[in-house]
């Protein structure tokens, strides 16, 4: 099962996760966050994971293709609240050495000189 609050603030969009990213929800990210950032050329992304219990592959691959959507249209994206169920499998997948890594949501924004 897999939660995606999304919230658009300040050319940013806020992508809150609840549960677990993995083959079997990984399409309720793409319908609620992909979609979107394709259509509307969104440039600025910050995915929370504080909540998330876990993520596989196909989910680091889904956010690893909404961050190329982003760098693609001169944009930047984050990752933050990395929790222990997720940040060995982060580390090794190596999605942290392309994604800029913040506590929290406030800290994106003070990077992108906004708020």
């Amino acid at each position: 099962m897999l939660s995606v609050i999304t919230e658009f603030r300040k050319g940013i969009l806020f992508v809150r996760l609840k549960g677990n990213l993995n083959k079997n929800t990984v399409s309720k990210l793409n319908k609620k966050v992909t979609n979107i950032v394709k259509m509307h050329g969104i440039n600025n992304i910050v995915f929370n994971f504080s909540n998330l219990k876990s993520i596989d592959i196909k989910g680091i691959n889904t956010i690893f293709y909404n961050y190329e959507l982003c760098k693609k249209n001169n944009g930047k994206s984050f990752i933050c609240g990395n929790n222990d169920n997720i940040r060995g499998r982060l580390k090794k997948s190596r999605l942290v050495n392309y994604l800029y890594e913040t506590t929290d949501e406030l800290n994106a924004m003070k990077i992108l000189n906004i708020g």
